[in-house]
């Protein structure tokens, strides 16, 4: 039987194409669309969901039912010893402590990652445990790494419309109203809890500049400089191929020598900012070798005591 089984849900955008070629479950995200509930990547593609949303029909999320999670992990033990479960960030969804009660009555075979991620730090989060335990950690080890490095990743985003924040009652009507007539296009910020304003600009050129500073800060100062290139760092859009591939382009310019990956906000995500949103996001690299050997030795040393 396989060790670990790494587990997540549909906000870490790996799509169920993805899932089956790298071993990673997924649990689909249903969403509600007017009277009927949908599942991410399973009867709600990408470009349905955009299609909706253009349509100004009314997008609500929400979290997995228990069953629908159990019946994953259930299958999963089949297989495996035990689960490394990562679902979306405790700050911006009930899931995760859903997912902790639940998993109290697996008597530990269960792990359940509190990694306040969503989205591509997210999916590099699961990407990171695969590596782990192909070294021979086991779940609770993993989990444990995910936790003590769950601050170690930034995502900047900016919008072209303030429409979906105040649809889902992030701004208020009054200051959407100002926003649009100023033309001013927010950069948030995801790190760590929730999703917050980090600063306004009046032009999509100027948000794009004010991201990819933020970005070069952040490495600087916490991700171990710029020059060690310490991180994976991405350029992501939500439904922006026009926008998505120049602005590719800019980040791979002002990070010379970066590889910079290009994908996908997620739809819950997307759900509150809307289409043509574009974002720059990094991860902290991750030492496996040296975490794997460290993780074997604290264990060869608890067995001797």
């Amino acid at each position: 039987m396989r060790k670990v089984a790494i587990i997540t849900d549909s906000n870490s955008g790996i799509t169920q194409a993805e899932s089956k070629k790298i071993g990673i479950s997924v649990v689909p995200m249903p969403f509600m669309i007017g009277s009927k509930t949908y599942y991410e990547d399973i009867n709600l593609s990408r470009e349905k969901f955009f299609r909706k949303m253009a349509k100004d029909e009314q997008i609500l999320t929400s979290q997995p039912a228990p069953t629908e999670v159990l019946k994953v992990w259930d299958k999963a033990l089949k297989d495996f010893e035990e689960i490394l479960y990562i679902p979306m960030s405790s700050g911006l969804s009930g899931s995760c402590q859903s997912a902790m009660m639940l998993a109290s009555d697996y008597d530990g075979r269960v792990q359940v990652v509190n990694n306040q991620r969503i989205s591509v730090t997210q999916k590099r989060s699961c990407l990171d445990a695969m590596e782990l335990a192909e070294r021979g950690m086991n779940a609770a080890e993993i989990r444990r790494v995910l936790e003590q490095t769950k601050f170690d990743a930034s995502i900047y985003i900016t919008l072209e419309t303030l429409q979906y924040l105040k649809k889902g009652g992030r701004i208020t009507p009054a200051a959407a109203a100002i926003g649009s007539l100023l033309r001013i296009k927010p950069v948030l910020q995801i790190k760590g809890e929730k999703l917050d304003a980090f600063a306004k600009a009046r032009t999509m050129s100027q948000a794009k500049t004010t991201m990819i500073t933020a970005m070069k800060n952040d490495i600087q100062n916490l991700y171990g400089g710029l020059e060690s290139k310490d991180v994976w760092l991405y350029a992501v859009d939500a439904q922006y191929p026009e926008g998505i591939a120049l602005f590719q382009q800019e980040i791979e310019t002002s990070f010379p020598g970066y590889f910079v990956e290009h994908d996908n906000l997620s739809l819950s995500v997307c759900c509150h900012i809307g289409p043509e949103a574009l974002a720059i996001a990094c991860s902290r690299k991750l030492d496996y070798d040296r975490i794997a050997e460290e993780a074997l030795s604290a264990r060869q040393g608890s067995q001797t005591l």
